[in-house]
C-alpha cells in the first residue's frame, strides 16, 4: 500500500519518511489533472498529510485517529484527531472534494454504511470523491499481507458501491501505483512523474477512482 493512512500504528510500523513527500506532490499534481482546485477540500486518514499539505484550495480539513500527526500538517489545514465518522458534524454540502488513500479497506461493512451517507452529505452538489485503493484483482495475493484489510475492493466491483451511495464514477484507472512504497516504485518526484503519465505502468496495483455526487 501507499503507507500514508495507518497512523495509528505510526511512528513505529509506518515510520515518516522524507521522500514520501516527493512522491505525494506528483500525485497531488496528477490530481489536479482532473481537478483543477477546490474552495474546500477534506482528506480522510490523512496520515502525515503528505496529500492534503500540497493540493491547493482555499480551506483544508484533515480527519485521522493520530493526534500525534498533529504537527506534520501545515498550518493552513484544520486536523481533526477523529473518526471519519466526525464529517457528519460538517455543514451539509460545505466541501468539492473529499479524499481517502488506502482507507476504505480498512473499515468493515458497518463502518462504511455509516460513513458513505456522510461523505456524500458533506459534499456538495457535483463534488467529487477521489480515492485511491488497492485493486483486489491485480493484489490478491498480498491484499491480507495487512491484517487490518477488512473489506475487499476492486475495479469490478468500486462502481456499485459507490453507485449505491449516491456517486457515478466518472474516471477509473485499474492500475495507476504500485501496490507499496515499498516495492520497487521511484523515489525520485520526476521518475514518478513519468511513471504515472506512462501508458505502461509495471507493478501496479493501486486503481484511481473519481466519483461525482449525485
Amino acid at each position: 500500500m501507499l503507507e500514508k493512512n495507518h497512523s495509528n500504528n505510526c511512528p513505529g510500523r509506518y515510520p515518516f519518511l522524507r521522500y514520501r513527500q516527493g512522491i505525494w506532490r506528483e500525485i497531488a499534481r496528477y490530481v489536479q489533472r482532473d481537478i483543477k482546485s477546490a474552495d474546500t477540500l477534506i482528506e480522510l486518514g490523512a496520515g502525515y498529510g503528505d496529500f492534503v499539505n500540497q493540493f491547493p484550495a482555499q480551506r483544508k480539513l484533515a480527519f485521522d485517529l493520530n493526534e500525534k500527526m498533529r504537527p506534520f500538517f501545515d498550518r493552513d489545514v484544520e486536523f481533526h484527531a477523529e473518526n471519519a465518522e466526525g464529517i457528519g458534524l460538517l455543514p451539509k454540502g460545505c466541501a468539492d472534494i473529499v479524499f481517502a488513500s488506502n482507507f476504505l479497506e480498512h473499515l468493515d461493512d458497518n463502518s462504511l454504511e455509516r460513513l458513505m451517507p456522510l461523505v456524500h452529505r458533506v459534499l456538495g452538489p457535483g463534488g467529487h470523491l477521489v480515492l485511491l485503493q488497492p485493486n483486489y484483482r491485480l493484489c490478491g495475493d498480498r491484499y491480507f499481507d495487512d491484517e487490518t484489510h477488512l473489506s475487499i475492493f476492486s475495479d469490478r466491483t468500486i462502481g456499485t458501491f459507490l453507485y449505491r451511495h449516491g456517486f457515478d464514477v466518472i474516471k477509473l484507472i485499474p492500475g495507476l501505483l504500485p501496490f507499496s512504497m515499498k516495492s520497487r516504485m521511484p523515489k525520485w518526484p520526476i521518475l514518478v512523474r513519468l511513471y504515472l503519465l506512462s501508458p505502461v505502468k509495471p507493478l501496479a496495483a493501486q486503481m484511481y477512482i473519481i466519483a461525482k455526487r449525485r
